[in-house]
């Protein structure tokens, strides 16, 4: 088999610019068409989507095509055609017809319902409202009339319906906000921008009506992020891209009105390309069950084979004895030996009994019931209980191995909340709890207080009404002035739209305590501080990135002073703190900056940016030199809360071996961030990196190059005690295994030469020989060479012939990422998403479980083999594709560790028991008929054999597969090590089945010859060596064994469990009473002929001994291995607490590369691109006075519909960000000693004027230390063993900073996000 990902995307890559769409024109859309063969059909899809499997026409052969796909269906089918003969037939063919009719019945209901939920969702998402422009007007249409070149209006918070090329807005330069939460699982806004041409032209209905642009553009593709096109309009072409496109699924925020052409529609948008198809999905005891029919059919076939050559055999003598009864035999030898053949399949067809599989269907709806029934996992703030949609794998819940986590919505709630700050060294953390009810509003003497910030503190309150002290005023006065948000009027109300929640968070804080961000131009900004109107001119603002991890805006104060102000995380903000001496500074003094400074800055910042070459890297260089001297005010922390106990669920699951991994669309420290505060990440984890990946996989690669194929390889790549995770971006990932004709090293060279990181540093050589060094001496600590140069074993043989080089990456990725304890991957597009699930099931074969709440979670749910959707706040979709919906996250632990693991075991137990009790029962079978000339008699009543499986052992089982449990649910989660027997399929495996298939066989053969035994040569009354006695004894030693062993079986007694025992017995004794009585022999004696059989065996009671005998050496063994198996565990412990375990005496391998200090970690959400500095200091963004039509497109052409479906977007998480010192530099010993603490009364960090440092001192005294290619600072150990020594950050005594819960966040050189950075660590100039 091919690479997945090479199968998935090589289309994609080679998708050619023949996407052709005309505006306003169907007709010549229409024409362009697609053959296959003779057929024709439109090329451009309709918007209509249909997820469903099914349709009217396709159910009835689809549905018995799926079912007959089961072996043991088609097994059933055989018997019931073979039945229809009348010379081989030993029962009626509709004994079995019904039975099979009634199965294929109930599992196709099932499927139906299903079905139908999808086509309902299917109905609701095309009926959604839309305006469309007809004609010269914008008419109200369903989402399902939509056809391409469409030209659609949309409003604030409707819904994308299909993907649209932006062609004006009411916003200004046309932008519009939009939210991709259902798509990539950000939250943060993103803006679109309409290219200008049509931005200019397009000013009222009447020209968009008249516009007939074309849109040249690549084929449809699932590529989320990338979109490469072209307008011909009016003679010219003007470049598209997919900052101009609007995807299906976003919604609009903050924009009342834009205008857009649709250019995919339906299944060629983006979103619905990454949903995938629905898969068949089967659980494992399904499939073994499958290979066990097929085992069990071949079995009969031999013993059939066997049976029928003795019958060849007897017949042969017989009729050289018997002669003169040769008119009894119509057919030769051969014929009745052919005949009986048959004849014996059909009678020993039981051993594959069909009740089995109806009761199975049986037992998965009344486990489903139990899940839907479960007040544990009912979440009342949604009235959303638990609920099985799929009823057919509840048993794979307890043999999920690798669960795969979306975080956006499921992890998370979504909610930013200002939590506490540090100013000056002082913490201010909230008064009471938040959750606890306020007495009274302490802002309302603010008038501009919105009333939703939570976090009250009133020392802090006081500072700020005093206005005293001077630091406080200008950290409240950062927050207000250093961001991009955006603000506007609406109901005499101010509203923020920013980037990112969290900047938006801290801009709220700061509107709250006095310090309101009311207005901004292009070159100002209006902030009321406390009631005074005061306006700063912004000379330049610095935006953040991914690589500058910080923001910094530089302003002009009405008082015509220059500062700059900064935040970001505190690893780059450290490094730019002033070394402060002996003397002390005012804060006003402190954070002037000279005009002179600022005029040189200003000209090499004009120089800078009108560069043609290098813009990027000579800009960040002049940032650079402004950003030093910083003087530290303080920090924020920013919580973003996780969902009610999703770290306890984590930590259970991990107990219960269970891997999970985090697949989100958001950026990459969010997503770590996210790993630590739910403890998925932890301190001691040795954390890879995305060029550590790299370099292992390729030394992973030349390594197995030159080993022979074998189970050995690439195993055992880390050591048993070193625990270790794995961050991975979607851009990685397509590196890794998308880009599958470049040799490892071409690959290797790809990843360091990423046009993101070719000017991250100056030091940039120095830091890669660094990162070498680490990585050698990681490969040391591992125990792995980093080029192995082993011979091959076996000469001439080239192992490349039998695995493709895709084959080989793929299959290195999954084995490294199998070994990491965690393993998150962010930027993932969906379609990565279900790669990722689909390699994990291809190379590990495990059972895989998805859980996702958005859009963007429905392929990797539909690929996973359980897919469980959350109704969250990202809408139903995926709750419409998944097999169990949950309402939060943390109820995945009892639907997997309670649910999950007694489906489980109860499913095993079942099917236990009933290949026993079917062996048991019919085995005597074959030895009755070595005593009965091999003629496919049947030892049985005939009544007897259809009624053993409907009546007399059906309750028992049923009880087991319904209500056995083996410990309380409460114990199931104090214990999540039980989980692990199901992902060893311990309960039921060959070896189980084996061990019952013998257990029957030994029960047959006890039932069968110890009753033939007795009853040899015995004559009189009491005799039972007839025909019908004797299998009246055989029967009822059967039922009564099998009866002793489910008693024994039992573990979990109630009254359910009595009764279900006592009635098999009472069905048995009343169903024998009835069809061996009297009058219905009279009536039909060939049908019921043991007239009174049971009750003359009943009236003996020494036949009674021979089935007493025969149940108690059935039974008796049984108990005993029970007794001795339960005194074997109680005495297990004892053994264990004597001899210490070998992880407790095991040697404590070599250090190896930690995660810094644990007392501060960043939680600094920088963003993936560039933020709205540009746009903002460019003009765009700001409204202006209205232009030619602006009024036009600025009034609603109708009130929107309400969105179905629409609901506010939360997410939650823990985090806090500390304050801390920058590392001094290594040149000054003494620096870190002469740093006075910031939290000293007399210290406290106010200002620190920025002074040019002298000539030569510049690279020595300040080297940048840009942020480094991996987000994660080592253990400052290891910084000295990799660098030499090298100073340690100076403590701050005296100051106490915010606490940091959790360790330091990654921030990568090139961390996928797009959202602006929040309040972290503010430092001014």
């Amino acid at each position: 088999m091919g690479s997945l990902a090479y199968r998935e995307d090589l289309e994609e890559e080679n998708s050619a610019f023949t996407w052709e769409v005309k505006a306003n024109s169907r007709a010549y859309n229409n024409r362009f068409k697609k053959s296959f063969l003779c057929w024709q059909r439109q090329k451009h899809k309709s918007n209509v989507i249909n997820t469903a499997k099914y349709n009217v026409f396709s159910f009835l052969p689809l549905n018995l095509y799926e079912q007959f796909c089961r072996i043991s269906n088609l097994y059933f089918l055989l018997i019931i055609i073979l039945q229809g003969f009348p010379e081989i037939s030993t029962l009626p063919w509709f004994t079995l017809f019904a039975p099979l009719v009634c199965l294929l019945v109930i599992r196709a209901t099932r499927d139906l319902v299903d079905d139908i939920g999808r086509h309902r969702s299917d109905r609701l998402i095309n009926n959604r409202p839309c305006q469309i422009l007809v004609g010269k007007s914008f008419l109200w249409k369903k989402w399902a009339n939509l056809c391409v070149g469409d030209v659609v209006c949309l409003h604030r918070d409707n819904i994308v319906p299909a993907d649209l090329l932006l062609l004006a807005s009411t916003e200004p330069s046309s932008l519009c906000y939009v939210e991709t939460a259902d798509i990539d699982g950000e939250t943060n806004l993103k803006f679109r921008q309409a290219p200008l041409v049509t931005h200019l032209e397009l000013t009222s209905v009447r020209s968009m009506a008249s516009f007939q642009g074309k849109v040249v553009c690549e084929e449809p593709n699932s590529r989320l992020h990338h979109f490469v096109g072209c307008l011909d309009w009016n003679g010219r072409k003007h470049p598209l891209d997919s900052g101009n496109m609007l995807l299906r699924g976003c919604r609009v925020r903050n924009t009342d009105t834009c205008y857009g052409m649709v250019i995919y529609a339906g299944f060629d948008t983006k979103i619905m390309k990454n949903c995938g198809r629905i898969h068949l999905k089967r659980t494992k005891i399904d499939r073994l069950v499958n290979r066990l029919v097929v085992l069990i059919f071949v079995s009969l076939v031999l013993v059939s084979m066997a049976l029928s050559l003795g019958f060849w055999f007897k017949v042969r003598e017989f009729k050289a004895r018997h002669y003169y009864m040769s008119s009894r035999y119509l057919y030769s030898a051969a014929t009745e030996t052919f005949f009986i053949f048959w004849g014996f399949l059909i009678l020993l067809s039981v051993m594959v009994p069909m009740a089995m599989f109806i009761m199975v269907e049986f037992i998965y709806l009344g486990n489903s019931m139990f899940i839907n029934w479960d007040v544990e996992m009912y979440y009342v703030p949604q009235d959303e209980p638990a609920r099985a949609r799929s009823t057919s794998l509840n048993d794979q819940l307890g043999q999920v191995q690798y669960v795969f986590s979306d975080k956006t919505g499921t992890l998370t709630q979504n909610i930013m909340t200002f939590k506490k700050c540090c100013i000056g060294g002082v913490t201010y953390g909230p008064d009471e709890e938040e959750d606890t009810p306020h007495k009274e509003n302490p802002y309302l003497w603010n008038e501009f207080a919105d009333g939703k910030l939570l976090y009250q503190n009133a020392e802090l309150l006081c500072a700020v009404r005093d206005n005293e002290d001077k630091t406080v005023r200008e950290f409240w006065r950062l927050l207000a002035i250093c961001h991009t948000v955006m603000v506007q009027e609406e109901d005499h109300q101010l509203v923020y739209q920013a980037a990112s929640p969290d900047e938006e968070a801290l801009v709220t804080a700061a509107r709250n305590f006095g310090y309101v961000f009311v207005a901004r131009t292009q070159d100002s900004i209006t902030v009321m501080e406390l009631g005074e109107k005061r306006v700063y001119k912004v000379l330049a603002m610095m935006d953040f990135n991914s690589i500058r991890k910080r923001m910094s805006v530089l302003v002009r104060s009405p008082e015509g002073s220059i500062y700059l102000y900064t935040k970001g995380a505190d690893v780059v903000i450290f490094e730019r703190l002033h070394k402060r001496g002996t003397k002390e500074w005012a804060t006003e003094e402190a954070l002037a900056v000279g005009e002179d400074a600022y005029e040189e800055w200003r000209q090499r910042h004009q120089e800078a940016s009108v560069l043609l070459q290098n813009r990027a890297h000579a800009l960040h260089q002049v940032y650079e030199d402004m950003e030093q001297g910083l003087q530290l005010l303080g920090a924020t922390a920013i919580e973003d809360r996780l969902q009610d106990g999703v770290c306890d669920t984590i930590k259970c699951l991990t107990q219960g071996n269970i891997k999970v991994w985090v697949l989100t669309g958001d950026k990459q420290e969010t997503a770590v961030n996210i790993g630590f505060a739910c403890q998925l990440l932890s301190e001691s984890m040795l954390i890879l990196e995305e060029k550590e990946i790299v370099r292992i996989l390729e030394a992973s690669w030349e390594t197995n190059n030159n080993l022979p194929l074998g189970k050995g390889r690439r195993k055992n790549l880390f050591l048993p005690r070193v625990k270790v995770a794995m961050v991975i971006s979607g851009e990685l990932l397509d590196q890794l295994l998308l880009s599958l004709r470049k040799e490892p090293r071409v690959l290797v060279h790809n990843v360091n030469e990423d046009g993101d990181e070719s000017w991250q540093e100056p030091d940039e050589q120095r830091e890669d020989f660094l990162q070498d060094r680490r990585l050698s001496l990681m490969w040391r600590i591992l125990g792995i060479q980093l080029r192995a140069t082993v011979t091959p074993q076996v000469t001439g043989s080239n192992t490349s012939t039998s695995e493709s080089p895709e084959v080989r990456r793929e299959q290195a990725f999954v084995e490294l990422a199998s070994q990491c304890q965690a393993v998150i991957c962010c930027r993932v597009t969906p379609k990565q998403k279900a790669l990722i699930v689909a390699l994990v099931k291809k190379y590990q074969r495990v059972v895989t479980l998805a859980i996702g709440d958005g859009a963007n979670d429905i392929n990797m749910i539909k690929t996973a083999d359980i897919g469980v959707g959350l109704a969250g706040q990202e809408g139903m979709q995926a709750v419409q594709n998944s097999d169990y919906v949950l309402a939060q996250f943390c109820f995945l632990k009892r639907l997997l560790l309670v649910h999950g693991r007694w489906s489980y075991m109860r499913v095993c137990k079942f099917l236990r028991y009933f290949i026993y009790k079917t062996a048991a029962s019919m085995m005597v079978q074959i030895w009755f008929s070595f005593y009965n000339g091999f003629s496919a008699q049947p030892l049985y009543e005939g009544w007897f054999l259809a009624l053993f499986n409907l009546l007399y052992s059906t309750l028992p089982v049923l009880y087991i597969g319904l209500f056995e449990q083996d410990v309380s649910a409460e114990r199931s989660l104090e214990l999540p090590e039980l989980y692990i027997a199901g992902q060893k399929d311990e309960l039921f495996n060959y070896w189980v089945f084996l061990q019952a298939l013998a257990h029957g066989t030994v029960t047959s053969l006890v039932n069968f010859f110890m009753t033939l035994w007795v009853s040899h040569d015995s004559a009189g009354p009491v005799s039972f060596s007839d025909y019908q006695s004797f299998a009246v004894v055989v029967a009822m030693s059967g039922l009564l064994s099998i009866t002793m062993e489910v008693v024994l079986a039992i573990r979990y007694w109630t009254v359910l469990s009595v009764l279900a025992v006592f009635l098999s017995l009472f069905f048995y004794v009343l169903a024998t009473l009835v069809s061996q009585s009297l009058w219905l022999f009279q009536i039909s004696p060939k049908t019921f002929p043991f007239l009174y059989a049971d009750r003359y065996v009943l009236s003996q009671p020494s036949i009674l001994l021979v089935v007493l005998l025969n149940v108690s050496l059935n039974t008796l063994p049984t108990l005993a291995l029970h007794v001795i198996c339960q005194a074997l565990k109680k005495a297990g412990p004892k053994e264990g607490e004597e001899v210490p375990s070998e992880e407790v005496v095991a040697v404590e391998p070599g250090p190896y590369p930690q995660r810094g200090s644990r007392g501060r970690r960043s939680s600094y959400a920088f963003s993936h691109r560039e933020g709205y500095a540009d746009l903002i200091t460019q003009g765009t963004s700001l409204r202006k006075a209205p232009a030619l039509g602006g009024d036009v497109l600025g009034a609603r052409a109708a009130a929107p519909e309400p969105e179905p479906g629409a609901r506010e977007s939360l997410r939650s998480r823990a985090n806090t960000r500390a304050p801390g010192r920058r590392r001094p530099p290594p040149q000054d010993p003494t620096s870190a000693e002469d740093a006075p603490s910031p939290g000293a009364p007399e210290d406290r960090p106010s200002g620190s004027r920025r002074e040019p440092p002298p000539a030569g001192q510049k690279d020595r005294e300040a080297p940048w230390k840009a942020p480094l290619e991996s987000w994660r600072s080592w253990s400052s150990g290891w910084r000295q063993r990799l660098q030499g020594p090298r100073r340690r950050a100076a403590s701050l005594p005296g100051r106490t900073p915010a606490p940091a819960a959790h360790p330091p966040p990654p921030g990568g050189p090139r961390a996928p996000a797009e959202s602006v950075p929040s309040g972290k660590t503010l430092s001014s100039l």
